[in-house]
C-alpha cells in the first residue's frame, strides 16, 4: 500500500492550517512526522482519518484518490488513526471495543460473543497484549489501552497505521515494547506514519522523516546517520537566535511564590522562587512530569514533601479549593474537559469563581457582573465581546482568554497563576495574543506565573526564565534572554549533539 499526499491545503477562514503539503507513506516503512504544536500535523492526520476535508489537493491510495473524506471511508480504505487521546470506550469490554459497529452475529440476529472473543484473543496476541477479551477498558493501563487500539486497527485490516504521539503517556518499558511492536508491524508490511516530538524515537524507528513548520513542509529525507538529530533540531526551530525579552523584575521585588523541596510520587523534589511579575517556563517533552507538578501545586495530586510559600507565608494546599483560598489558580491543559463550561454564557464562565463577591445579600448583581466582565474583556481583547454567548461558540484562543479571565479578574484574589500548555489547539495569531495577555497580567497585577510547555518558541516569547524538566526532574535553569530555540531543543534532547 502506498498513500500519497499531494499538495494538500486546509484553510480555516484566513488561516492556513496546512499549505501545499506533499509526502508519501509506503508499505514496510515508518515515516516520522515532526514539528511543533501548530505546525499542521494534527490537521494532516485528521485529513488522513477522514475527519477533515482539505480545501485543495488530494490523498491517493495506491494511485486512486479519496473521493469522500469521512472516517468510515478512511477505515474502509485501510487507514487507521490512533490519536494521542485514545478513542476507546472505557465502560465497554476489550472485545466490545474491537467490534463496535462491526459486531459478529449468528443468523444476522444473535450476537456471537464466542467468535468475537476468539478473534479478539488472536488480535491481542498479535500485538503482545496481556488483556482479556472481557476486561473493561477502564481497568487497563495506558500502555495496554494503546495496544488494544492497535489490535482494533489490525482486526479491521488496516494497511496504514497513523500513530499520534503514541508514547507520550507511557513508561520507558511500555514505550520500548511499543517500539518493538511497531518495528515488527513494519516487517510485516504495514505502512506507518509516526508523529512524535522525540528525536530518539526517530533515530530508532524511522525510515523517512518529514518536518512541518507553519503548515508547510520544510524538510524531507530518508533517515540515515547523515540526517542527524542536531540537523533536525535546527530545521524544526528554524535556527532562531536569542530572544528580545522584556526585562525581568528588579532584584528588590520580593518573592511571590516559593517551592522548597516540593515532592510528589514520580517527581524529584523541586525548589524554585518566582518573583511578582515574573513568568517562568516549566519546559519539557510530554511525559516529563510538567502537568504532574502543576497539579501537585494546585492540590489535585498529593504532595509527599516540601514547603510552598505565597508572599513569604507557608501555605498548606491539599485540594483545589485550598489552593484558590491561598491565591493559587490553575488553567488546565484540556480546557474542554477540565475548565470550560461550554454551554454557559461567557460572563458566567468568567465570574463563576467570584460571583459571591459581586452579589448583594445573596442575590446576583447583574449590573456589577457586567461591569467586571466588560473590564476584563477589554483587558484581554475578548472577541466577540458578547457576555451572553455560550463559551463553546468562541474560538479556541478566545475560550482560553475566558479561562484566564476567570482567575485574573479584579475580584479573584489570585497571586499565583499556573498554566498548563496554554496555547494547546490555538491558532498562530491567537497564540501571540495570549502571550501578550499573560505578560501584561503578570506585570500589571504582579502575578507569579509558572507555565508548562513543550514548545521552545513559547518559552522564548513568554518567559523570563526556563526550568528544563526531564523524566520528573528539573535538570537545568536557563536565562531565556541569553538562549535560542536551538539550545532549548538540545536541552530536552541531550543526545542531539551527536549523530544517531
Amino acid at each position: 500500500m502506498t498513500v500519497t499526499v499531494r499538495n494538500l491545503t486546509k484553510r480555516y477562514g484566513a488561516t492556513l492550517a496546512i499549505d501545499d503539503v506533499s509526502l508519501e507513506i509506503r508499505s514496510g516503512e515508518i515515516h516520522a512526522l515532526l514539528g511543533h504544536n501548530g505546525a499542521g500535523k494534527s490537521t494532516l492526520i485528521r485529513c488522513l482519518g477522514g475527519g477533515t476535508a482539505p480545501s485543495s489537493g488530494a490523498i491517493d491510495i495506491d494511485g486512486e484518490p479519496i473521493q469522500r473524506y469521512d472516517p468510515r471511508e478512511s477505515i474502509s480504505r485501510g487507514i487507521a488513526v490512533i490519536y494521542q487521546h485514545l478513542s476507546l470506550i472505557e465502560g465497554l469490554s476489550v472485545a466490545d471495543n474491537l467490534f463496535l459497529g462491526q459486531e459478529i452475529t449468528r443468523a444476522g440476529v444473535a450476537l456471537d460473543k464466542r467468535e468475537q472473543h476468539r478473534r479478539t484473543r488472536a488480535a491481542l496476541a498479535r500485538v503482545g497484549s496481556i488483556a482479556a477479551p472481557d476486561t473493561l477498558v477502564r481497568d487497563l493501563s495506558i500502555g495496554q489501552r494503546q495496544l488494544v487500539e492497535i489490535a482494533k486497527a489490525l482486526q479491521r485490516d488496516a494497511k496504514l497505521l497513523v500513530l499520534d504521539e503514541p508514547t507520550a503517556a507511557l513508561s520507558v518499558a511500555e514505550a520500548d515494547r511499543l517500539g518493538e511492536l511497531i518495528l515488527d508491524l513494519r516487517h510485516q508490511g504495514m505502512a506507518i506514519l509516526y508523529v512524535t516530538h522525540l528525536l530518539g524515537e526517530v533515530a530508532k524507528l524511522a525510515d523517512q522523516v518529514t518536518v512541518l513548520r507553519n503548515g508547510r513542509t520544510v524538510f524531507h529525507a530518508p533517515w540515515s546517520p547523515a540526517a542527524d538529530k542536531q540537523r533536525l533540531v535546527s530545521v524544526i526551530s528554524d535556527g532562531a537566535g536569542p530572544a528580545h525579552r522584556r526585562s525581568r523584575p528588579s532584584a528588590d521585588v520580593g518573592p511571590r511564590f516559593e517551592l522548597v523541596d516540593v515532592a510528589s510520587p514520580g517527581l524529584t523534589p523541586v525548589s524554585v522562587t518566582i518573583a511578582a511579575g515574573e513568568v517562568v517556563a516549566l519546559y519539557g517533552l510530554m511525559g516529563a512530569g510538567r502537568s504532574r507538578l502543576l497539579n501537585t501545586l494546585f492540590g489535585r495530586l498529593e504532595r509527599s514533601g516540601g514547603d510552598m510559600r505565597v508572599d513569604g507565608q507557608s501555605v498548606r494546599i491539599v485540594s483545589p479549593a485550598s489552593a484558590l483560598a491561598h491565591g493559587v489558580a490553575l488553567v488546565p491543559g484540556d480546557r474542554q474537559k477540565e475548565g470550560l463550561f461550554a454551554s454557559l454564557p461567557a460572563i458566567e464562565n468568567t465570574l463563576i469563581a467570584s460571583m459571591s463577591k459581586t452579589s448583594r445579600v445573596g442575590m446576583r448583581n447583574v449590573q456589577r457582573e457586567r461591569s467586571v466582565f466588560d473590564a476584563i474583556g477589554e483587558l484581554l481583547s475578548l472577541r466577540p465581546h458578547a457576555p451572553s454567548l455560550p463559551a463553546g461558540r468562541f474560538s479556541g484562543g478566545n475560550q482560553q482568554k475566558i479561562l484566564l479571565a476567570r482567575w485574573v479578574n479584579a475580584l479573584s484574589g489570585i497571586r499565583v497563576l499556573l498554566l498548563d500548555d496554554p496555547t494547546q489547539g490555538v491558532d498562530v495569531g491567537a497564540r501571540h495574543e495570549i502571550y501578550r495577555v499573560i505578560a501584561e497580567l503578570a506585570e500589571r497585577q504582579g502575578l507569579a506565573v509558572l507555565v508548562a510547555t513543550n514548545e521552545p518558541e513559547e518559552v522564548m516569547e513568554l518567559a523570563h526564565r526556563c526550568l528544563v524538566m526531564v523524566k520528573g526532574r528539573i535538570v537545568d535553569e536557563i536565562d531565556v534572554a541569553a538562549t535560542s530555540t536551538d539550545e532549548l531543543l538540545r536541552a530536552i534532547h541531550p543526545d542531539a549533539a551527536t549523530a544517531a
